[in-house]
């Protein structure tokens, strides 16, 4: 103990020598990339400031560590406030900034950063910085919870990171860093979904992400819900810097910097240990997870510059047969089931991807070049005992593979803009499928071994125009896309897709702005590349469609520029067609996605339909006077068809009601306190079927409970809330910096009601009891299944 009061004391005494911090960088016209000379760069709130050279460069010096916001204006352009620009005396701040030509006839016109409206995405887009994902209560560094501050955006009770947007399943997003599309963000990703318990993306690396949840530019493709369009750090361009994270469940270091005159490099290692956390507190299941990304920029010329990335994932999921001490009942119960029920499985991932820009005058050039695979393997013996080859129920070996090329034309004019491109795509499909339990009571074994191949391709054009000094943009794209994998998707006019966007000025501080739409997104390989116990192509044989889905948003938005705040309401609705539905479950496959395995690995009929529709409403205020916020509230009604129920049923999503409210507020000596309280209502489920569950025959192969699909979604669970608090300190020092934080997820410890779990009786050896009255049945009973524990967090960050 004297050793940290000691290590204390030191650091408090270090603090006193620390220097003031650099802000340098670029200010540019992002149409053409060229610099914009005698540029005013100011730090709003101080007398400090900076006018950008010929080239458009600048710095400011000696600034005192801190947190602030930086303005950026010159006459002719719209000025511009980029918020939160964390300062500190050990390494320079590089802010690159973009000054969009005013196409109006006023001299200045004012633009909140944060706040601006994209003009090919005026509607339903949200953007977050890295010190709003770093600092979030509850997100323990990981984006994808971070997002769910967000109207529109449900999460799970569960520690999983499903993303659920405007009612929609978590596989109908796409996600892009840097441009360059990555399907896979968490470890532990779900097959055919996007979902896992971790997130991949560093984001110690991560610059900003805008979430686009409508209104889709026609350069994005193959989403229904959402596009998240990460941007990440450049490396330094002084020297090399490092950054040190130790975590609750995993230790990362980062590094970035020159590594020549016209090239930046940014690296991120991470490996956790969560296995020997679990084996501690004698949980049955042991994960463990490493992931790596690396990024560089080179700058040929002012007009030409190449960007490379590459990230991915090794993750592996075994079980724990020890006996914790001191276990109830009911709890060994429940671990005895998950070590039954869980496969052993191991899982990579990587995307590796090059994007070209080249710059004229009045636009650019656009060339990306992209790989990224996925392997997925799990295996199950009966009774978790490998000794003999006769107890394997399932052994599942999955690869994905995809290689992309994009070109795209953006041209610049007054008040205007044209985009237009092309796609390719080549992806393969690998699958080595035994298994026993899926067809348990037919006496049929899947049991193949295959591979497909599938050529996609695609076309796009987009335009914008303004309108009366700026008060009206309109906003118009169509693009089509086909793919070999059936007869109706071979056709690209068949996946004719319009959409149109309009932002009106009523007031200088009030937006209306609509937006209507089609969308397709293609069904996941697992769909694409089944195959029947005969080796056919069931789904291709059975015509699988793209899925398909017509948007129809309107909104107002009301900023308060002087103030740092908005507040927007916006009306949705989405209709969806051509959804798959399980041949043999006569379920949608939109109501699947939110737990671990595989999704969509079976005979399915593109037959479903499917509808959300709500209103949104936020208050967000940036920082201001140390303080920030964002409140958020959804009202979302998502229903579906299903081959088992008449008419729409609600969907696996339907919350019905969200609300989330997170603050903050910067305290004095570089304190700060934030909390964030989230309310869900409750979403439906299906009960088990007891009578199918019960027998022996399905049991000794399933090792769980049958759901009864004939009552799809008909019981509901008590809706749910949570409150998170985070507490930070940050020490400045002359050549390095220190961050510790306390992150308490579920602060007050609230038992969130899930699915009860369906369990066979057992004896006093721990056999399965058998029913008296049938000797076909195994004895069963539901035990509770609550989640939710108070769950603390201590985090270290290091930088030097």
């Amino acid at each position: 103990m004297k050793y940290i009061f000691t290590l204390i004391l030191f650091l408090l005494y270090v603090s006193a020598f620390s220097q003031g911090g650099n802000i340098k960088g670029r200010v540019f016209n992002p149409s053409n990339n060229q610099g914009v000379p005698f540029a005013n760069v100011i730090i709003m709130g101080t007398d400090k400031g900076a006018v950008s050279d010929e080239n458009g460069r600048y710095e400011i010096a000696d600034i005192v560590p801190g947190l602030y916001n930086i303005r950026a204006s010159y006459i002719g352009y719209k000025t511009k406030t980029i918020f939160e620009i964390q300062v500190s005396s050990a390494r320079a701040v590089q802010l690159d900034i973009e000054l969009i030509e005013d196409a109006s006839d006023l001299e200045e016109v004012v633009v909140n950063s944060e706040f601006t409206r994209s003009e090919d995405t005026p509607i339903s887009a949200r953007r977050l910085n890295t010190n709003e994902i770093e600092r979030y209560p509850g997100g323990n560094r990981d984006i994808s919870r971070v997002i769910q501050s967000l109207p529109g955006v449900a999460s799970t009770a569960s520690f999983r990171n499903d993303i659920i947007i405007r009612g929609g399943a978590p596989n109908e997003n796409k996600f892009f860093v840097d441009e360059i599309e990555v399907p896979v963000i968490n470890h532990f990703a779900t097959q055919g979904s996007s979902g896992g318990p971790v997130g991949i993306l560093n984001v110690n690396l991560i610059q900003n992400v805008d979430v686009i949840s409508a209104g889709f530019p026609a350069n994005r493709m193959n989403a229904l819900s959402s596009f998240f369009e990460f941007q990440l750090k450049e490396g330094r361009r002084d020297k090399i810097s490092t950054q040190i994270t130790v975590g609750a469940s995993e230790l990362t270091l980062s590094n970035d910097g020159p590594l020549s005159e016209k090239t930046t490099y940014n690296i991120s290692i991470r490996r956790s240990y969560l296995q020997g956390l679990f084996r501690l507190l004698g949980l049955p299941f042991l994960p463990t997870f490493n992931d790596f990304l690396i990024k560089t920029k080179t700058k040929f010329s002012e007009k030409t510059e190449l960007t490379f990335i590459s990230l991915g994932a090794i993750d592996n999921f075994s079980l724990n047969f020890d006996e914790p001490n001191g276990e109830s009942e009911e709890e060994k119960e429940t671990r005895l089931y998950q070590l039954d029920n869980l496969p052993i499985s191991s899982q990579w991932n990587y995307v590796t991807g090059l994007r070209l820009k080249q710059y004229r005058d009045n636009g650019f050039w656009t060339f990306v070049l992209s790989r990224n695979m996925l392997n997925n393997e799990a295996y199950k013996y009966f009774n978790n005992d490998e000794s003999n080859p006769s107890n394997l129920l399932t052994n599942y070996i999955s690869q994905e593979s995809e290689n992309k090329f994009r070109v795209e034309n953006s041209i610049f004019g007054k008040g205007s803009g044209l985009k237009y491109g092309l796609n390719y795509e080549y992806s393969r499909y690998y699958i080595n499928n035994f298994d026993r339990a899926a067809l348990a009571g037919t006496g049929q074994v899947i049991d193949f071994n295959a591979t497909s191949h599938f050529h996609s391709y695609g076309a796009f054009v987009q335009a914008n125009k303004n309108f009366f000094n700026e008060n009206l943009l309109i906003t118009g794209g169509i693009r089509i896309d086909g793919s070999d994998f059936g007869e109706t998707a071979r056709n690209p006019i068949n996946q004719f897709s319009p959409r149109a966007s309009i932002s009106y000025r009523l007031r200088p501080d009030l937006f209306w702005t609509a937006n209507g739409g089609v969308y397709y997104q293609k069904p996941p390989y697992t769909v694409l590349g089944y195959r029947d116990t005969e080796g056919i192509l069931t789904n291709q044989v059975n015509n699988v469609k793209y899925i398909r889905a017509t948007h129809a948003i309107t909104g107002l938005e009301w900023q308060i520029p002087d103030k740092n705040r908005r507040f927007t309401a916006e009306a949705f609705y989405k209709y969806y067609q051509n959804y798959p539905s399980s041949i043999l479950n006569g379920i949608a496959l939109a109501n699947l996605g939110a737990d671990f395995g595989v999704i969509g690995n079976e005979a399915v009929s593109s037959n479903a339909e499917g509808r959300a529709y709500g209103l949104e409403l936020l208050a967000q205020q940036r920082l201001y006077q140390g303080f920030y916020g964002i409140a958020a509230i959804t009202l979302v009604k998502s229903e579906f068809t299903n081959p088992n129920t008449q008419g729409f049923v609600p969907s696996s999503w339907d919350n019905r009601f969200i609300v989330s409210l997170t603050a903050g507020q910067r305290l004095k000596k570089d304190w700060e306190l934030g909390a964030r309280w989230r309310f869900l209502g409750g979403t439906p489920f299906t009960p088990f079927d007891i009578e199918t569950s019960s027998l022996r025959s399905s049991w000794d192969l399933r090792n769980r409970g049958v759901l009864n699909f004939n009552q799809i979604n008909a019981q509901r669970l008590t809706s749910f809330h949570q409150l998170d608090i985070r507490i930070d300190k940050k020490y400045f020092y002359n050549k390095w910096n220190l961050n510790w934080y306390i992150d308490i997820q579920n602060a007050y410890n609230f038992r969130a009601e899930q699915p009860d779990i369906l369990v066979p009786a057992r004896d006093e050896t721990g056999a399965l009891v058998i029913s008296p009255a049938d000797q076909n049945r195994y004895v069963l009973r539901n035990i509770a299944n609550p989640a939710g524990t108070v769950l603390p967090t201590i985090g270290i960050i290091a930088e030097f």
